[in-house]
């Protein structure tokens, strides 16, 4: 990354643009990322009210931000306001306590324990395959919902060893969580906190249930600490941290993997030629036998879909930070205090490291094609030292389920119902995904 010291702030919109700019906030949020980065470049300052948040759109800027000079770097806008139920889970916590816990947990999620833990998976992608054929060729189903209770299933059995109740319940609670933390960050915090809201009272309610789901289980747990999962690693600091890491790991561990299934079903919908490729694929690899872990060297072009899905629609789209100090980025002063955000989604349709960036391509994700593109031009998972720590658990999940899906069914969307992108704290798709279920 080029260093050009001495010169002032990034370019921006104006303040004279500030309500168009609040509009978008509330609005659209994808649209105001990439609007600023395809009008002013790779470093753009938006003056939004009292704030300034600088947006960096560049794999060097990311690497800057993220791993090189993570340290100056604590979590910003958005997971500040998680964090009221979050607590100090792996997702929010910072300093000694994050290193803390990430050293705990990550042997749980590394790659060798989830391969142990796979048969776990395939069995929850083959009850997710009986539930959609249980609603007969032809009929709708909510392939989200669907998507959903297969991910919280593998997550109660893989890191909690712990029931967790009907999954739609758990998604409803944590929908409550992500959209008061997203009203409170694009208002600023300027609503007062005593006004009666009904999203403010939902959210209430759903942390409350949240603290006494994760209460229970980790009281269920209680004996068994010093395990090899999530769970017991968790609870080696305590039962409130135990708590914390529960509710973290029941968001974290469920919805980034389910609006990225939701995503896949969706483009391969809309893309019929992907879509055969991905069943010619799952009938040669597969058979008529379930998906497993060996099963996953072999599904390349289903990797390729599901990579390509995650440049395009980014589970976690944007990577918020708080500069502890001053600081410099591609040559721009950034003060201390400043909102500093990396978008992957902006940043996975930069035309300079991506051809034809808004085409549906998985073809680009060929080892032969990837020669030459900066580490940090893709990056759905984060990047630097909080990198996410369920990745390979969440990829063997997406790809055995795409395959087993795309084996047995031709998901159909249903006619006229739009696709509308919500960016909350991960990006996923509005309002569920009703399919029609069609045998291949």
């Amino acid at each position: 990354m080029s260093r050009r010291p001495g010169r002032g702030a990034p370019p921006g919109p104006s303040r004279r643009e500030t309500p168009r700019l609040l509009k978008m906030l509330f609005t659209d949020r994808l649209a105001l990322m990439s609007t600023a980065a395809s009008r002013f470049g790779d470093a753009v300052r938006i003056a939004i009210g009292p704030k300034d948040l600088y947006l960096f759109n560049h794999p060097g800027s990311a690497k800057h931000v993220l791993a090189d000079n993570n340290d100056n770097y604590r979590k910003g806008i958005g997971l500040a306001e998680a964090r009221r139920t979050l607590g100090d889970g792996l997702l929010t916590s910072e300093g000694e306590l994050w290193r803390k816990q990430r050293k705990a947990i990550q042997p749980a999620l590394h790659q060798k324990q989830v391969a142990a833990q796979a048969d776990i998976v395939t069995d929850e992608v083959a009850e997710l395959v009986r539930r959609l054929g249980a609603w007969g060729d032809g009929k709708q189903a909510d392939v989200l919902e669907e998507v959903t209770t297969m991910t919280v299933g593998v997550l109660a059995r893989t890191l909690l060893h712990a029931d967790l109740g009907p999954a739609e319940v758990l998604a409803g609670h944590f929908d409550a969580v992500q959209e008061q933390a997203m009203f409170e960050t694009v208002t600023l915090r300027m609503i007062p906190s005593w006004l009666p809201l009904r999203g403010r009272r939902r959210f209430k309610t759903a942390q409350a249930e949240l603290r006494r789901l994760a209460d229970r289980v980790v009281s269920s747990r209680a004996d068994s600490f010093g395990g090899e999962d999530a769970l017991s690693r968790a609870g080696g600091s305590g039962r409130e941290q135990a708590r914390d890491e529960v509710i973290t790991l029941l968001l974290a561990g469920h919805e980034t993997t389910a609006s990225t299934l939701g995503w896949t079903l969706a483009m391969l919908d809309r893309h019929p030629d992907v879509w055969a490729r991905v069943h010619a694929e799952a009938v040669e690899v597969l058979g008529d036998r379930p998906p497993g872990y060996q099963d996953l060297p072999k599904l390349v072009y289903t990797t390729n879909v599901v990579q390509e899905v995650m440049r395009l629609y980014p589970p976690v789209w944007l990577l918020p930070r708080v500069a502890r100090d001053a600081d410099e980025i591609d040559g721009y002063p950034v003060p201390a205090g400043a909102d500093v955000v990396v978008c992957p989604y902006t940043l996975h349709r930069h035309p300079d490291f991506w051809e034809e960036p808004e085409r549906f391509d998985p073809d680009r994700f060929e080892q032969s094609k990837a020669v030459g593109r900066p580490r940090y031009a893709y990056i759905p998972f984060g990047a630097g030292p909080r990198f996410c720590v369920g990745r390979h658990l969440g990829m063997l999940e997406a790809v055995l389920a795409v395959a087993a899906l795309c084996r047995e069914f031709k998901l159909v969307k249903a006619a006229g119902y739009p696709i509308v992108p919500e960016a909350m704290l991960s990006l996923r798709i509005r309002g569920g995904l009703p399919m029609s279920v069609l045998r291949a």
